[in-house]
C-alpha cells in the first residue's frame, strides 16, 4: 500500500460473522450469572444483557505497542457498535515474565485510546489467573474421561516423537496409563512433589494428525515460580493453547478473534471447549475463534524481542522513548488515540498479510491534528531581524487565531518588538530563483504584523549572516484598513526576541532508515537511523512558556509538537516533535 494510492474502504469480514450470528441469534439463548462461571453458574443467571462478547487478552509480560492498538479497535470497536462488551482480559498463566508494571502500562494505554471495559452496570477487567481452580477441574475431569494423560518423556524425546509435517508422530509410552493413576501423578504434580520438567499433562487428540497442533499438545507444565496475583499456591500452571479457549468460555465469549499465527490452534481450541461441554463443564453455544492478519507497518519493529533489546542496550531512552512503537512512546511523541482509531478504520480488517506504509499512520495523525491543535509560533533555526525604524524599548499586540478553522477558539497576543527572530532559511543573500522571502530590497509581511522591507545585513568573521536589518511601513499591520495597502508575495513568521521562550525541542524522526529492518541477512540493529533524535533550541511565543505536559500544538509552518509529558517543568516545557506538516521523509 502506497502513500499514494487511495485508501481502500475498511474491509472487515469480521464484522459480516457478527451480523450474521445477530440475525440468525446464535448466542440468543446465552446467560449471564454477573461474573465468569463454568455451565452451571451461569445456566442460574438471566439472559445475557451483551449481544455480543468480545476480550482483549494481552500478558502482562510488555509494554503494548502499534500493533495491539489495531486488535484493541477491532475488539473494543465491534462490542461498541453491536451492543456488546469487550473484556479487558489479562493472559497470566506464565508466572516467569508477568509484572504489575505492564498490567498498569496495558490498562493506561487501553484507556488512552478511548476505550472502557465498563458495561451493563458491571467492570469486565479480567485475570485468567483467576480462573486456575476451574482450569484445574477441566484439566482433572480430561484425565477421567481419558482425554488427557501424564507424560515422563524428556522434552528432547517429546519433539522426536512428535513426528515432522510429512511423518506422523509416535505415541508416548505413558499414553495408555490409566485414568487413575494419570489422576495420581496430576495431584502429586499440583501438590509439588515432581520437578521442573519431569512431567507434563498431554491432552490426548491425535498423534497422526496432519496438524502437528493436534498431536497431543501439553496442557499443564510444572513451574515452581512465584505468580504475581496467586502467589505460591499453585507450581504448576496451564499452557497458553489450553487455558485460551477456556478463558473465553467461562467469560461468556461470543467471538474470539485472534492473529493468523492462531489459525492451526483453533482446532484444539474446539477440542478442548467440545470436551468440556460433553461433561457439562462449560454450556453452548461455546465461542469462536476468528483470525486476522497482524499489522506489518513499514520502518519498525514490533517483535517483543527486539523491542526489550533496543531498551535494554539503551539504543532509545526507556520504553516510552518517543521513537519507539510502543503505544507509551507514541502517547509520548504526541501521537493522538484518535489517529490510532482512524488509522485502523482505514487500513481495515482481512486474512491477508500486507505491509501498510508508515505514512499512512502519519496522514491519520495530521488529519486529526489539523482538527484539534491549536496553532502557534516557534522558530527553530533563528536568526535576529532588526526592523531599524521602529522605537527602541516600544512594543505592541498582534493578534493571531487560535485555529483558522475554527474562529469560536478565538485569537491571541503575540507582542511585537524592535528585535525579532526569524528562520534562518527566510533570509537569502542571493536569492534563487522563486524565493520570495527576506532578501536585499524585498519585502515580505511579517504574519500578523506590518509589510517590512530588507534593507541590510551583518556577518560574522566566517561569513556567517548573524543579523538581518529591515524598516517597516507603519500603515500595513495586519487588521487594519492598511493591511492590503501593499501587495507582497512573501509572508514569513517570527518572535519578539524580548518576550520570546528560548525552549528545549527534541526532533524525532524515525528510528530505523529501511522500510523493513533488518531485512535478507542484515542486522536490524544496523538499520538504526543516526539521525532519528537530535536536540535544538528554538525561540517560541511567550504563551507556550505555559504549556502543561501532554499539551499538542500545530507549530506554523513546522508540524505538530508536544510538551514532553517526561521532563517538562512548570514554566519551562520541552517540546517533542510529533509528526512533519507533510510526508519530508527521504
Amino acid at each position: 500500500m502506497s502513500e499514494k494510492t487511495p485508501v481502500a474502504p475498511a474491509s472487515n469480514f469480521i464484522r459480516n460473522i457478527v451480523e450474521r450470528d445477530l440475525e440468525q441469534g446464535t448466542y440468543a439463548s446465552r446467560r449471564w450469572a454477573r461474573a465468569p462461571g463454568d455451565a452451571a453458574q451461569q445456566a442460574a443467571g438471566e439472559p445475557d444483557p451483551a449481544k455480543i462478547r468480545t476480550r482483549f487478552p494481552p500478558e502482562p509480560n510488555g509494554y503494548l505497542h502499534i500493533g495491539h492498538a489495531k486488535s484493541i479497535c477491532l475488539n473494543f470497536g465491534l462490542a461498541r457498535d453491536f451492543g456488546g462488551v469487550c473484556h479487558m482480559r489479562f493472559d497470566d498463566t506464565n508466572p516467569e515474565k508477568e509484572e504489575q508494571e505492564y498490567v498498569d502500562s496495558i490498562t493506561d494505554a487501553v484507556k488512552w485510546l478511548g476505550f472502557s471495559w465498563d458495561a451493563f452496570g458491571e467492570s469486565h477487567l479480567y485475570f485468567a489467573s483467576n480462573y486456575f481452580d476451574f482450569m484445574y477441574r477441566a484439566a482433572e475431569y480430561l484425565i477421567e474421561s481419558g482425554n488427557a494423560y501424564v507424560d515422563q518423556q524428556s522434552a528432547e524425546e517429546m519433539r522426536i516423537n512428535r513426528g515432522t509435517l510429512t511423518e506422523p508422530g509416535k505415541n508416548s509410552p505413558w499414553r495408555d496409563r490409566p485414568a487413575a493413576e494419570n489422576l495420581v501423578l496430576f495431584r502429586e504434580m499440583r501438590d509439588g512433589k515432581h520437578t521442573d520438567g519431569s512431567m507434563v499433562l498431554r491432552a490426548k487428540v491425535d498423534m497422526a494428525s496432519p496438524n502437528i497442533n493436534l498431536r497431543d499438545p501439553a496442557i499443564y507444565r510444572i513451574k515452581h515460580a512465584h505468580h504475581h496475583n496467586t502467589g505460591d499456591k499453585w507450581c504448576i500452571y496451564p499452557m497458553y493453547t489450553f487455558a485460551h479457549p477456556v478463558e473465553d468460555a467461562y467469560e461468556g465469549v461470543t467471538h474470539s478473534i485472534c492473529t493468523l499465527e492462531f489459525e492451526d490452534q483453533r482446532p484444539f481450541y474446539d477440542w478442548v471447549l467440545e470436551r468440556l461441554a460433553e461433561g457439562g463443564l462449560l454450556a453452548h453455544p461455546l465461542p469462536k475463534q476468528y483470525e486476522f492478519a497482524r499489522l506489518n507497518l513499514t520502518y519498525v519493529v514490533l517483535s517483543k524481542r527486539k523491542l526489550i533489546e533496543l531498551v535494554e542496550k539503551q539504543y532509545v531512552s526507556g520504553w516510552d522513548d518517543p521513537r519507539l512503537p510502543t503505544l507509551a512512546g507514541a502517547r509520548r511523541r504526541g501521537y493522538a488515540p484518535e489517529g490510532f482509531r482512524l488509522f485502523a478504520e482505514r487500513i481495515g480488517v482481512s486474512k491477508a498479510d500486507s505491509w501498510i506504509e508508515y505514512t499512512i499512520l502519519e496522514d491519520c495523525m495530521r488529519e486529526v491534528l489539523n482538527a484539534s491543535a491549536e496553532r502557534r509560533i516557534a522558530v527553530l533555526d533563528p536568526i535576529k531581524l532588526v526592523i531599524d525604524n521602529y522605537p527602541e524599548g516600544q512594543s505592541e499586540d498582534c493578534h493571531a487565531p487560535n485555529h483558522p478553522q475554527k474562529p469560536e477558539l478565538g485569537h491571541r497576543v503575540v507582542p511585537l518588538s524592535r528585535e525579532l527572530w526569524i528562520e534562518r532559511e527566510d533570509f537569502m543573500e542571493e536569492p534563487v530563483k522563486g524565493y520570495f522571502r527576506l532578501f536585499p530590497g524585498n519585502m515580505v509581511r511579517l504574519r500578523y504584523g506590518y509589510v517590512a522591507k530588507c534593507t541590510g545585513f551583518e556577518k560574522d568573521a566566517d561569513g556567517n549572516v548573524t543579523v538581518v536589518h529591515c524598516e517597516y511601513l507603519p500603515d500595513t499591520k495586519s487588521g487594519t484598513p492598511g493591511a492590503d495597502s501593499v501587495k507582497v508575495k512573501g509572508n514569513i513568521h517570527w518572535v519578539s526576541a524580548a518576550h520570546a521562550y528560548a525552549a528545549e525541542i527534541r526532533m524525532y524522526d524515525r528510528l530505523f532508515k529501511d522500510a523493513h529492518p533488518g531485512a535478507g541477512d542484515r542486522n536490524y540493529l544496523d538499520d538504526i537511523n543516526p539521525d532519528s533524535a537530535r536536540t535544538i533550541t528554538a525561540q517560541l511565543e511567550p504563551g507556550l512558556k505555559h504549556a502543561k505536559p501532554e499539551e499538542i500544538f500545530q507549530f506554523e509552518r513546522h508540524g505538530y509538537f508536544v510538551a514532553d509529558s517526561k521532563d517538562s517543568q512548570p514554566g519551562q516545557p520541552i517540546f517533542n516533535r510529533t509528526v512533519t506538516l507533510r510526508d519530508a521523509w527521504k
